[in-house]
């Protein structure tokens, strides 16, 4: 498959996609659709006042302690803390980052919600290491230490925390993944190099993991590609799963069409890797992305998913030097590449894609893909840190809006202080600030609140991940990745779009 068409025997395997969700989809996207090209100056994004007021901190309804500056009338609930103790008895891991609702489910007279969260550990000492049902490679390295990647399933019933329990272990790095329609979670580990443990187990892979901690195998999904995975967003009509790779300045662009789709292990069973192409220019390059930039596409394949990492020259002439295995094989068919590719959502029959170091001085820009026309646009660019700054995660809330989580090495210091922030996204491409890191602990209010006092310190220049609405949009969830803290946010969305 050298296109971005499908066979005829593949569609059949594909078809009936939108009936499997356990999720609702997102309802029309009119609010993005209708944006104004007048909106953005010189081809770039803008600041504008938030639709819900100024940010100021508030207390945590769980600790009492001011971690995030949010609007007034909104309140949150903190949980899953680095090192808390999970419904095994152990530690929880560390490195909180990108997460997802996998199921929305009535237990009763009760309304429970699911959710899988990443932990970005690469080497651990053995007490971190997620003793989980499906674990991959539990191998020593030369230091005495062990993979602590993996992820926790999160329980969150009526408004209110319930449980951590440790799903997937012995992998290294896992950074962002996606929802799956019929609810599980694809987690990526963002290993940048030709990883190998001790044991002789190769790493850069996707992982699938059930709500069900029990039935999650731990095993790699290799035709999805060995490579630096950022994130994962499947297209319901198709059962196609797109994804991001971050390797700076050589990120493809890739999507994976499946053999077969029916749920829970079905990816595992085969399919085509492919990398995004510019229909009217090889080798294009991205990364300095201004609004309005269009780009129609096709795919390439991908023979060897597994391939180490290389050297490629690509028809345009330029040399690409060690990178990632499906990135080669891409790049000498004349495929694009980006600067840092980040989170990606599916909302509506499209793909947000956020290039963290994309537009025009390499703060951030989001590329909106037409999955029918397969046309690329983008839709946001970062002029100054102000208006964004390294984008990192981002989702698309049910009421149609964009939320994106900062992840910048230096922090941006704006009228609300320093810290990292959750910006919203409008619907003509400018952006508003949401929400701030607050996270400031001493010792002694750590140990009031009954947590490790290891954990204490300035933690606002540390990244927001995993941002993500429950099916209703009645909570917002999210991470602050270090000291590593799950929210649940609630208040008067309806005053704003998200």
């Amino acid at each position: 498959m050298t296109n971005k068409d499908i066979s005829p025997s593949r569609r059949s395997l594909l078809k009936g996609m939108a009936g499997a969700s356990t999720l609702p989809f997102v309802g029309a996207f009119a609010a993005l659709q209708a944006r104004e090209a007048a909106a953005v100056t010189n081809g770039a994004s803008a600041l504008v006042a938030s639709p819900y007021g100024p940010i100021a901190p508030v207390n945590d309804l769980t600790t009492g302690l001011p971690l995030l500056q949010l609007p007034a009338g909104f309140t949150y609930k903190s949980f899953g803390w680095t090192g808390d103790l999970m419904s095994n008895g152990k530690p929880c891991p560390a490195a909180h980052d990108g997460m997802g609702v996998v199921v929305a489910r009535k237990a009763g007279r009760s309304s429970e919600l699911v959710l899988i969260r990443n932990h970005e550990v690469h080497a651990a000492s053995p007490a971190s290491f997620i003793d989980a049902h499906g674990v991959y490679d539990s191998s020593y390295s030369s230091t005495s230490t062990q993979l602590g990647g993996g992820t926790t399933n999160l329980l969150f019933r009526d408004g209110n925390w319930v449980s951590v329990t440790p799903s997937l272990g012995g992998t290294d790095g896992n950074c962002a993944g996606g929802i799956t329609p019929w609810g599980t979670w694809l987690s990526c580990e963002e290993v940048g190099s030709d990883a190998v443990s001790s044991a002789g187990k190769k790493h850069g892979y996707v992982f699938e993991v059930s709500p069900e901690p029990s039935q999650t195998t731990g095993l790699p999904i290799v035709g999805m590609g060995r490579f630096a995975h950022e994130a994962a967003a499947v297209d319901p009509a198709t059962g196609i799963v797109y994804m991001t790779e971050d390797q700076s300045g050589k990120s493809g662009f890739y999507r994976y069409v499946p053999d077969v789709r029916g749920g829970y292990g079905t990816l595992a069973m085969g399919g085509v890797l492919q990398m995004a192409r510019a229909r009217t220019r090889v080798n294009a390059n991205i990364a300095g992305a201004l609004v309005g930039d269009t780009y129609a596409l096709d795919w390439v394949d991908i023979a060897n998913p597994d391939q180490n990492r290389g050297d490629a020259t690509g028809p345009s002439g330029t040399t690409i030097t060690n990178a990632a295995g499906p990135f080669v094989q891409g790049w000498v068919q004349g495929a694009l590449r980006m600067n840092r590719g980040e989170g990606i959502w599916h909302a509506q029959g499209k793909m947000f894609v956020m290039d963290t170091a994309g537009g025009p001085i390499s703060r951030g820009a989001i590329w909106e893909l037409d999955l029918a026309a397969q046309v690329m646009r983008c839709i946001y660019a970062s002029p100054n840190t102000t208006v964004g700054n390294m984008g990192d995660n981002l989702t698309i809330s049910p009421r149609n809006a964009i939320l994106i989580c900062e992840d910048a090495s230096s922090a941006t210091t704006d009228s609300f202080g320093f810290g990292q922030r959750l910006m919203g996204i409008t619907g003509g491409g400018d952006a508003y600030i949401f929400a701030k890191n607050n996270v400031v602990l001493t010792a002694g209010q750590l140990q009031v609140a009954g947590k490790r006092t290891s954990l204490a310190g300035d933690h606002r220049g540390n990244e927001f991940a995993g941002c993500c609405f429950d099916p209703t949009g009645r909570y917002l969830f999210v991470n602050i990745q270090t000291p590593g803290i799950t929210f649940a946010i609630a208040g008067p969305w309806a005053l704003g779009p998200l």
